[in-house]
């Protein structure tokens, strides 16, 4: 299966507490980190692929290694093929860094990386998902998965946020634990009852 997620920004501190941009309401990051890997982990088995849109971790030390070499552990914990899209927090150094330590999965690697998007196709719709939201103009059946915004969504039914801070859950008809990826029932769900919302509002 494929599942569809971004912005987890592991080991970010000034997002702990309620805000306006990413409300996350955890005593500390290390809390924080685990309930996204728990969660991830209860939905994604090691036979299925996550798309990342970006914004993996906040997490800087001199040196770098060190928490790079602490993100990548946690990314190894984490069931499934992850396929990345750059995000403007994600360096080249730290992709590099993941793919000089890929752990491999199932004889393949496990980590896949991209600097600006993909596009895949699905039943009668393509998604291309990029970190950023995309303004595409006037298209048919594309709709962009995107992430960034992570509280807030975009005006234009074709856009869909699917970070794990999005609003956008409220067009489910079920709950999804914080951090657990997105799966394309769901993102489907979720583009129709944009697309009902918006077609409410002409």
């Amino acid at each position: 299966m494929q599942y569809f997620t971004s912005d987890t920004h592991f080991y970010h501190k000034d997002l702990l507490g309620m805000n306006d941009f990413a409300p996350r309401p955890f005593p500390d990051v290390e809390t924080m980190n685990q309930t996204i890997i728990d969660h991830w982990n209860a939905r994604v088995t090691d036979h299925d692929t996550v798309y990342h849109l970006g914004d993996v971790a906040l997490y800087f030390t001199h040196p770098a290694q060190l928490s790079n070499q602490q993100v990548c552990a946690i990314l190894c914990q984490l069931h499934g093929k992850i396929v990345f899209i750059k995000g403007n927090h994600d360096s080249r150094a730290f992709f590099k860094y993941l793919a000089a330590h890929d752990p491999q999965l199932n004889g393949h690697p496990k980590f896949e990386f991209h600097d600006v998007g993909v596009l895949i196709k699905y039943d009668h719709r393509q998604y291309y998902m990029t970190h950023y939201p995309m303004m595409m103009g006037i298209v048919k059946q594309i709709i962009n998965l995107h992430g960034h915004i992570h509280h807030y969504a975009v005006n234009i039914k074709e856009n869909l946020n699917v970070g794990v801070d999005t609003p956008e859950t409220a067009y489910l008809d079920h709950p999804v634990p914080f951090g657990a990826p997105f799966s394309l029932a769901e993102i489907e769900q979720m583009v129709q009852g944009k697309a009902d919302d918006f077609a409410k509002r002409q």
